[in-house]
């Protein structure tokens, strides 16, 4: 009973600080642009802003569950993921540079018209919307099992606090937010890791030597992270939000240390998995780490996926109303913009009581778009319209496949868990490449 008045309280008390602390957004520019004073975000804000939008609840708990399961190998693989930043700063970059264009939006309807441009929308709302239910569902198993009061009520509260500072200041409440959840996480993290090491018996050498390096164990998820970081970034506004609202310098600064920090966070959560799986624990690994060590280590984890979940969402209703009001033009003003995050708020609850699993809304969605990974990797070349079409229809055709578990046994290379998951996307990826270019060899 401690233990969840103490939760309740991390719940409500932060939730409310936020709200307070945030900005009020008063003109578009504030609320879907994050400017304050007339300046963008500098290096440090949209690092640390980058960062803590994509260290998710689900990316937590994600890590260190592949901890448990496979050893360090687990939260490396998924740190691969981590690669995203490093390619749409470098890509992100040069199109800002050297095609002037001031959104992915803007680039899709110069170079592949508005249908191409409404097509990657449906794909971006998609992810969005699973944004939501997969975060909050992770708040909810701290405060009870799935399918109890406990944690459909924590669940409710917890959007709607979240959804009360969006509103707020749109992008703006969202980046000032994530500075002050990137500290607490940074301390968080610290203290959860000063604890795991302070068992005598388990070392950083128990930790390199926790996996077996081999394919059954983690490698096929370590390349397939590797390969979906090509596409994996661009169908997330969350990212590619953050791209366009500093100079292009900054922002490329931004997003190759957000990659390696970003990363490196992933790795150290992998770790308590890791610490877990030495323990011989069971179920969920933050969870069962935080039990082990008492009430006040399980509120400092609870709190963590609090800030992390948090920063993710209020994240995702800021680029949510960004995309309807400013890349689809459906409304002109920031009243919009707040209606718009209602609706996904509403929306993105209702998977909740579906029984949905988080991590496929990673690996999923991730296979899903792999055919965007031509589109922004030969950004520049000139092709005709028709070849956006074939290689990202394409791809969704091999997110079937995995779905429904129709891909070839005869085309898998290897064996084990995720064998699917990456022989899918090395197949896919190098067929989507093919039938974006060949319309451009047929022409010639």
């Amino acid at each position: 009973m401690e233990l969840i008045y103490g939760q309740w309280i991390v719940l409500i008390g932060s939730s409310l600080l936020l709200f307070f602390l945030s900005p009020l957004a008063k003109t578009t520019d504030e609320f879907f642009k994050a400017i304050q004073q007339k300046k963008a975000p500098n290096a440090i804000v949209l690092t640390g802003s980058l960062i803590i939008s994509w260290i998710f609840a689900k990316s937590i708990t994600n890590a260190a569950n592949l901890g448990l399961e496979f050893g360090i190998l687990g939260g490396l693989a998924y740190a691969c993921y981590y690669v995203s930043f490093a390619v749409a700063g470098i890509i992100i970059y040069q199109m800002r540079t050297k095609g002037n264009y001031v959104s992915i939006h803007e680039f899709l309807t110069h170079k592949f018209g508005k249908q191409a441009m409404v097509l990657f929308s449906i794909l971006i709302i998609i992810r969005l919307f699973n944004e939501v239910w997969s975060n909050t569902m992770v708040i909810g198993s701290y405060f009870g099992t799935q399918g109890s009061w406990g944690y459909y009520i924590s669940i409710l509260v917890f959007t709607f606090l979240i959804l009360a500072y969006s509103l707020k200041g749109g992008l703006s409440s969202s980046v000032f937010t994530d500075v002050i959840q990137m500290v607490l996480f940074s301390i968080l993290l610290l203290i959860i890791l000063w604890n795991v090491f302070s068992v005598k018996s388990f070392t950083i050498t128990k930790v390199i030597h926790s996996s077996t390096w081999s394919f059954e164990f983690g490698l096929n998820l370590f390349f397939a992270a590797l390969l979906q970081s090509f596409s994996y970034p661009f169908h997330d506004p969350v990212l590619t939000d953050r791209a366009f609202i500093s100079s292009p310098k900054v922002t490329r600064k931004s997003f190759l240390w957000a990659s390696f920090l970003g990363g490196l966070c992933i790795v150290l959560f992998g770790t308590i998995g890791v610490y877990a799986k030495f323990e011989g624990m069971s179920g969920d690994a933050a969870i069962a780490v935080g039990k082990a060590f008492g009430v006040l280590i399980l509120v400092v984890i609870n709190f963590i996926m609090i800030t992390s979940a948090a920063s993710t969402i209020d994240s995702t209703f800021s680029s949510f109303s960004k995309l309807i009001v400013i890349d689809l033009k459906w409304g002109k003003t920031v009243t919009f913009g707040r209606l718009s995050m209602i609706v996904l708020a509403v929306l993105g609850t209702i998977p909740v009581f579906l029984n949905a699993e988080i991590l496929s809304a990673t690996t999923i969605s991730g296979t899903m778009i792999i055919g965007l990974t031509p589109v922004f990797l030969f950004w520049n070349m000139k092709v005709p319209r028709i070849s956006f079409y074939l290689s990202v229809l394409t791809g969704l055709l091999f997110g079937f496949l995995l779905v429904f578990n129709w891909f070839p046994n005869e085309l898998q290379f290897t064996n084990g868990k995720y064998a699917d998951l990456l022989w899918v996307n090395v197949w896919g990826i190098i067929t989507c490449i093919i039938l974006y270019c060949l319309p451009k060899w047929i022409k010639k």
